[in-house]
């Protein structure tokens, strides 16, 4: 349940923890070799542990049960979150850019490669299982957060893969100006993923709709509930962070009693709440036959 949601903090304190030590293998990895493109690594892993403590604070707000200033919950903090999740991604990028564009004018030779690879290895390989862990977790449970924070250290985990095929390349074939090159890229699918990141963050702020294949669920059992003269307009729905929300109005036939319009109502909210846990719905009945219910089909009535 939307109100049972503490457990998921768990998951941004496995987040810190993993960017810390990461923070310690890179930064030792650069320093043996005074690689800019493990330099870059341990910049984006620092992006991390910012990310990550935003992350730790959001999900607690988020957890917070609803009150009477926020009636539907602190869910949509989330989306605060991934906000500057995002932007630390693009803030990385530009920094990584800057250092690889001055190397790549100033070329330097690189010391200890093979100590350098081993330690970035292992903080890719921690890096990839934390982000696992943290996707599933946001998946499963809708939170923004979590798989911003999940595609961050994925983003981790590439840099790091193509800074170990740049620092390689440098020691294979001695060319020293491979080391910035492949920062430069690095940094530019660094800038890709945060623009992605920014740009859901944004969507869940200006109240989007639900994905289109939870909304042909609800078309689904609407018409499944709309026979015998009974009809349906005004289907609007959103989301805000992990809980979903829709409205929709329902024309039968004038003559219907209270109860059997509520009861229809009813089955109808049953059916939709089972198929897509959490949701807030809100249903409207109308006589059919008063040419009034159907001056309110536009968006905004």
């Amino acid at each position: 349940m939307i109100s049972d949601r503490k457990f998921l903090i768990k998951y941004a304190w496995l987040s810190v923890s993993a960017a810390l030590l990461t923070i310690l293998l890179k930064a030792g990895a650069y320093f043996l070799t005074d690689s800019v493109g493990l330099l870059s690594d341990a910049i984006e892993s620092t992006a991390n542990l910012v990310a990550a403590v935003v992350a730790l604070i959001v999900l607690t707000v988020a957890a917070q049960p609803p009150d009477e200033e926020h009636a539907y919950g602190h869910t949509k903090a989330e989306y605060f979150s991934s906000g500057v999740e995002g932007t630390l991604i693009l803030v990385a990028s530009l920094t990584i850019g800057i250092a690889a564009v001055n190397r790549l004018m100033n070329p330097q030779p690189i010391e200890q490669i093979g100590v350098g690879i081993i330690i970035s290895i292992i903080a890719a390989l921690l890096n990839l299982v934390v982000a696992r862990i943290l996707y599933r977790a946001g998946s499963q449970y809708r939170s923004i957060t979590l798989v911003a924070d999940a595609k961050h250290l994925m983003t981790d985990v590439w840099t790091t893969a193509g800074v170990l095929v740049g620092v390689g390349a440098v020691g294979i074939t001695g060319w020293v100006w491979l080391d910035p090159v492949i920062a430069l890229v690095v940094a530019i699918q660094i800038l890709i993923s945060g623009i992605k990141i920014l740009r859901e963050s944004v969507g869940g702020l200006m109240d989007v709709g639900l994905p289109a294949d939870e909304i042909e669920q609800i078309v689904g059992i609407l018409n499944a509930h709309t026979q015998d003269g009974v009809q349906y307009h005004a289907l609007r729905t959103r989301q805000s962070g992990a809980q979903r929300f829709m409205s929709v109005h329902l024309q039968v036939p004038g003559d219907w009693s209270i109860q059997k319009g509520h009861s229809l109502l009813e089955d109808i909210e049953s059916d939709v709440r089972s198929s897509l846990e959490p949701i807030s719905v809100f249903t409207h009945i109308e006589p059919l036959e008063d040419p009034r219910s159907w001056e309110d089909i536009a968006i905004n009535r």
